[in-house]
């Protein structure tokens, strides 16, 4: 389409020229939003698509900032390599999780993500030697600037951000997706379509874990200090969460829409301290009571209008996935 394409360029001029015309302080808020973004778009491919509702990925972004934080501090390694290796350890790391998670279905599932992630968090804060404990680590960026490492980090959040929209896009129209929101609907129907549905759902969770791992230690490098508590804090699935649930989940517009929406309520509501996320969650069950398909759900309801269509053909659908089509 056209005007999707315009509308691409159009934003991916703005952000590649931002550095030009914008501020250290927009850079920074820019950051934040697409690694907010990231983060919602990876929860909502596992949730949302998949049906694997997690609320303990805070544990792969506390993995991939120390990750980080160790690869540079302690290896010498680059940024680059560093990030690319946080992605790995959190992949790793999220392997033998996966094998203990999958036993269990719905809540069950879903509690012990957080009672996984409260002890990665305690691993560390009683890793006092290595892992300084509770007093957290602080990155080392070398002979790197100050403006150099905004700019770099700048760059790293438009290629992380933007690039998990695109895969989450290309990943869900193709048959790997199809058979993702299949075991969403139905795991026992789409085990007996022939679905390997236990392999599916590893490979998405690897997926997510790895690319939560890495916009974790994005975030870090953003920050510079890092400690157990901040990093593996439950606040920032929860974040994941209403930004899902306000914008659509299910659907790749959806966190765009909540992001959007989560930081102008953030804006609005910064005033009223920790009772900001008690607002936060009230408007959040709100729309789960009154709109629970989001505000882009209502959009796309209303005017028959996407951006990221992935919807299939039954046909299509059916060739796909080796049916006889009807």
């Amino acid at each position: 389409m056209i005007w999707f394409t315009a509308l691409s360029m159009l934003i991916i001029g703005a952000l590649a020229s931002l550095p030009l015309w914008g501020g250290a302080g927009i850079m920074r808020l820019t950051v934040e939003f697409l690694t907010l973004l990231a983060l919602a778009q990876l929860w909502n491919l596992l949730a949302g698509y998949t049906g694997l509702v997690s609320i303990g990925q805070q544990a792969w972004i506390g993995i991939g900032g120390y990750a980080l934080i160790v690869a540079v501090n302690d290896l010498g390694l680059p940024i680059l390599l560093g990030l690319a290796l946080a992605g790995f350890i959190a992949m790793l790391l999220a392997l033998p999780a996966a094998g203990l998670l999958f036993r269990l279905r719905g809540g069950y599932f879903s509690v012990s993500t957080w009672v996984m992630a409260e002890v990665l968090r305690l691993l560390v804060t009683n890793s006092t030697d290595w892992m300084r404990g509770g007093l957290g680590r602080t990155l080392d960026t070398g002979t790197l600037s100050r403006e150099t490492r905004e700019l770099l980090t700048y760059a790293l959040a438009v290629v992380i951000g933007l690039g998990i929209v695109a895969l989450v896009h290309l990943l869900m129209r193709t048959r790997s997706g199809l058979a993702l929101i299949a075991i969403r609907d139905s795991e026992m129907a789409a085990a007996s379509l022939g679905i390997e549905t236990q392999r599916m759902k590893l490979y998405l969770y690897l997926l997510c874990a790895s690319g939560t791992g890495i916009v974790g230690a994005l975030i870090y490098l953003n920050l510079l200090r890092i400690t157990p508590d901040a990093a593996f804090s439950v606040q920032w699935t929860a974040f994941m969460i209403f930004i899902v649930v306000i914008g659509g989940i299910g659907t790749i517009e959806g966190p765009i829409v909540g992001t959007i929406i989560f930081f102008i309520l953030r804006q609005f509501l910064s005033d009223f301290g920790e009772w900001s996320l008690i607002l936060l969650g009230a408007v959040a069950v709100i729309m789960m009571m009154f709109a629970p398909e989001g505000v882009w759900g209502i959009i796309r309801r209303r005017w028959q209008f996407e951006i990221f269509p992935v919807q299939r053909r039954i046909g299509t659908d059916a060739d796909d996935m080796h049916l006889p089509s009807h």
